[in-house]
């Protein structure tokens, strides 16, 4: 499947479409990965699912060049460049599904234009919990100078990780997943880029609930019963109070929800 693209200011976004259905779905890939992430779910959902999934500033085909930020209001006018020509999305409402960070940005387009959504699906959804070093780093001016700093001398980043992981603080499925992030300079210049420009999608929680009861809007939730980065226990806590329009489901898997092999429990999720 070769990626399509649209011009949008001074930037080229790539995008895909896979299947052919009535119903739209508008897909958002996880952390250094890419929009084809989906084309898995083509084969067995295609028929009534069409997939549009958007590569992310500083991710995949999507050659993003204005500055670091990114806001829902570029992602609102990125889908709507892409409905244009698609009857599915301008004629319908529309599912979200997002895995990962992915969650995040499904959670802050929801929460920007609930009336034009129908159901949001996510898997292992970062953004229900403002995570400190996050917060830190991107939302704090003495925190980004910090996080800048650290991407182009990490070495005391990574003695005190060290330090974190020896003494339980960290554990060790978060120890290799930053380790990975910051050993490499390219992946440091990628993560500093990609955390610093997605900033301002910071999904409220409470507003986003409110938001479901009135709307009425079905969430599903999916998470790995071995997943060390982003526990279930979030969105459980986060479906108190809206159980009659929001569910959590626990796979075995870890942090990759987002994989072949779990096809059908993502297709039951968009199909519930």
């Amino acid at each position: 499947m070769e990626p399509q693209f649209i011009n949008y200011k001074n930037s080229r976004i790539g995008w895909y479409c896979f299947g052919r259905g009535s119903k739209p779905v508008i897909c958002f890939h996880g952390y250094g990965e890419n929009a084809k992430a989906f084309s898995f779910l083509e084969k067995q959902a295609g028929n009534d699912f069409s997939f549009y999934a958007i590569d992310l500033p500083f991710h995949g085909k999507t050659e993003w060049n204005e500055g670091l930020n990114f806001q829902w209001e570029d992602l609102r006018e990125i889908i709507s460049e892409i409905a244009k020509d698609k009857k599915q999305i301008s004629n319908n409402k529309i599912t979200l599904l997002g895995f990962s960070l992915g969650g995040r940005i499904a959670l802050s387009l929801y929460q920007a234009i609930p009336t034009q959504i129908e159901k949001v699906v996510l898997l292992a959804p970062d953004g229900l919990k403002v995570n400190f070093w996050y917060w830190l780093s991107t939302q704090t001016w003495i925190g980004n100078k910090l996080f800048y700093a650290t991407m182009k001398n990490p070495g005391w980043f990574f003695s005190f990780l060290k330090l974190l992981n020896k003494t339980g603080i960290v554990n060790a499925s978060i120890f290799r997943f930053v380790k990975y992030y910051i050993d490499n300079t390219e992946v440091r210049h990628e993560l500093y880029n990609r955390w610093t420009s997605l900033r301002k999608l910071k999904p409220d929680s409470s507003i986003i609930k409110s938001f479901i009861k009135q709307h009425k809007t079905a969430f599903r939730f999916v998470y790995g019963k071995h997943d060390r980065i982003i526990l279930s226990k979030i969105g459980e806590k986060f479906q108190q109070g809206i159980e009659d329009y929001c569910t959590v489901t626990v796979i075995e898997s870890g942090h990759q929800v987002l994989h072949e092999k779990y096809t059908a429990d993502i297709v039951a999720q968009l199909i519930s």
